[in-house]
């Protein structure tokens, strides 16, 4: 009987592949092909990720609005976002990051996912 070996990912591994799975168009089951990873596992990893990444959301401060922009000439397209803006998000442990301008959901997934580890 042939021995079965478990591969130990390092996070960053694990926050690599998971990236790729946030992809717009990416298929999951591709991804894990990929790599020699079960989707089941993509899918565990992504919610440990998630799960880590909300635990520094505790503190919350509303600050005022910056100034609004005016309304843009054209509607935005699908797909695109709102308005530009700012997102900042400072855990607990006073490491921080700040999106300004135009985050679609993908790219905050990864950025949230990447946060996960710290």
């Amino acid at each position: 009987m042939r021995e079965v070996r478990r591969r130990n990912w390092s996070a960053e591994e694990r926050l690599r592949i998971v990236g790729e799975t946030l992809e717009p168009g990416v298929v999951v089951q591709a991804v894990a092909d990929q790599h020699g990873v079960s989707t089941g596992q993509l899918y565990t990893w992504r919610k440990q990720m998630l799960a880590t990444a909300m635990a520094g959301f505790v503190p919350v401060e509303v600050v005022p609005d910056a100034p609004q922009l005016p309304p843009p000439e054209v509607a935005p397209s699908p797909g695109s976002c709102a308005p530009p803006g700012v997102v900042e998000i400072t855990l607990p442990s006073g490491a921080s990051i700040r999106i300004t301008g135009c985050a679609d959901a993908a790219t905050l997934r990864v950025v949230l996912a990447g946060m996960g580890g710290r």
